[in-house]
């Protein structure tokens, strides 16, 4: 990515914003998911470290709204809306989900990765936000970096390499 913007980070269950010419990235993505809210004529965007796919999984007093897919796509979504983007022109795309480790048990509560993966994907069909492509899945980590200006999605996988979506 050749860009002359800053680069904002965004830390594990952080959300923020950012306006071209600057990008912004997330990384230590596991069974975390990476969920990129942007449209492409404002050269806005925005980006959720999403942790866990339901708030009920936490505790509710002194909640961190950006670790939980339920209750971080609609607070960036209002946010997004402050800074002047209307919501029928938000574009969406994911990278994360990993099952990071083997377990012996098929318990539903040990696939993290793939049931966030499924409420970002709930939610974002919720909302009506189409997803433009994602990365999800497998068992390695990534790093992601999102340009508002072209619009694509910076992918580092461990083992892997990069590529962009």
């Amino acid at each position: 990515m050749i860009n002359q913007g800053q680069v904002v980070k965004v830390g594990i269950a952080d959300m923020n914003i950012v306006k071209a010419p600057n990008t912004i990235r997330t990384s230590g993505l596991g069974s975390c998911v990476g969920v990129v809210l942007y449209d492409e004529k404002s050269k806005i965007a925005g980006l959720i470290h999403v942790m866990l796919p339901d708030s009920n999984l936490g505790r509710i007093e002194n909640m961190n709204i950006a670790k939980f897919a339920d209750t971080s796509i609609p607070v960036m979504i209002d946010q997004l809306k402050l800074e002047g983007v209307q919501p029928y022109k938000l574009r969406a795309k994911i990278a994360g989900g990993a099952q990071m480790f083997q377990f012996s048990s098929n318990k539903d509560s040990m696939r993290i990765g793939p049931r966030n993966v499924e409420a970002v994907k709930a939610y974002l069909k919720k909302y009506s936000i189409p997803i433009i492509s994602e990365d999800t899945g497998g068992n390695s980590g990534r790093t992601i970096e999102f340009d508002p200006i072209t619009s694509l999605l910076n992918i580092r996988t461990v083992n892997q390499g990069n590529r962009d979506i």
